[in-house]
């Protein structure tokens, strides 16, 4: 639905909205909804149950919390930028808006565990989410690795920090990621590649010495992979149960049969598409009891105003009329 909170009446909507809501979740700068009366300070009292969620860019406190924050300068200030791309490239972002889509899980996990605390006898509270935080949280092991070292990584390409080889590797006519995790698996790859003694080399023989010699071991792998086709090392090491996989396009990926099998694309009916249904990406979340279930395609901007406005505030069609003339809806 759509509402004007700038005017009066529609604050008055969002008050009743969520006087019936469990969660409001809002992304104004800091202080954005401090001007309509509808920040957590002004709601807590009157709806002491409701769990607000505020996501900005930097946080409700600390001396960058008035400033915006956008997907991509969050990638480059959370040091995911600096620890992706080419060593001898220019930093660069992931490819899809990765920080906004975390600090969305990370809320999600937020509400759901405040939803819990509420149904244990506990309040409503407020949920403090900024996209630097999280973006600083999902460094993993590479933030874990500076914390305990103290040494910055540097960009690696496709390389690991920790595990090798793990890596883009070339054949004689494309490439292949090989993602071998443990010298057991190292050792079945240099057995089928024809290259056994690879596995018994002091410079190899365990993970950390193949860290070590990263830059030989890497050429030397990718000398063997020339030989033969992608298709070729991707069926032979599958059968051998050496990690792999090709590097797939967005449309590989949705025609991949197991992608299919999984339902990670569906239909659904949608009144803007020309044959009446909508492709959409689908949950990966299966679960036995309560498994997802696909109700609604995405609406359009104000598809629901007069269906909510009706059904959950009980507002006839008079006053919808006289609210959307003035411009509240």
């Amino acid at each position: 639905m759509t509402v004007n909170i700038s005017l009066p009446e529609g604050q008055n909507l969002i008050r009743k909205l969520a006087a019936k809501s469990d969660v409001l979740v809002e992304n104004y700068k800091v202080g954005g909804m401090k001007k309509y009366g509808l920040d957590y300070e002004n709601l807590k009292s009157d709806f002491p149950d409701l769990i607000y969620c505020s996501i900005t860019g930097f946080g409700q406190t600390g001396p960058k919390s008035h400033r915006p924050g956008y997907d991509f300068m969050i990638q480059a200030m959370g040091g995911i930028m600096s620890v992706t791309g080419e060593p001898d490239g220019s930093p660069m972002k992931v490819g899809v808006g990765i920080a906004d889509v975390m600090c969305g899980m990370y809320a999600a996990i937020s509400i759901l565990a405040a939803i819990r605390h509420r149904e244990q006898g506990g309040k409503g509270q407020h949920i403090d989410l900024a996209l630097l935080d999280s973006q600083a949280a999902w460094l993993i092991n590479s933030g874990l690795n500076y914390l305990t070292s103290r040494q910055d990584q540097h960009r690696m390409g496709n390389a690991h920090p920790n595990v090798v080889p793990y890596q883009v590797y070339q054949t004689s006519d494309s490439f292949f990621v090989l993602a071998i995790g443990n010298d057991t698996q190292f050792r079945k790859f240099c057995e089928f590649a024809e290259a056994p003694e690879m596995a018994d080399d002091l410079r190899f023989k365990t993970n950390a010495d193949r860290v070590r010699n990263r830059d030989v071991l890497a050429e030397l792998i990718n000398d063997l992979t020339k030989r033969n086709t992608k298709k070729y090392w991707l069926q032979e090491l599958e059968k051998l149960q050496v990690p792999c996989g090709p590097v797939n396009t967005i449309k590989e990926v949705f025609d991949d049969p197991q992608i299919q099998h999984r339902e990670m694309e569906i239909t659904m009916p949608h009144h803007i598409s020309g044959n009446g249904q909508v492709s959409l990406i689908g949950s990966p979340i299966k679960m036995t009891e309560t498994p997802v279930s696909y109700r609604n395609a995405p609406p359009t901007l104000g598809q629901h105003t007069d269906v909510i406005l009706e059904e959950l505030l009980g507002i006839s069609e008079t006053e919808r009329i006289d609210l959307a003339e003035k411009g509240v809806i």
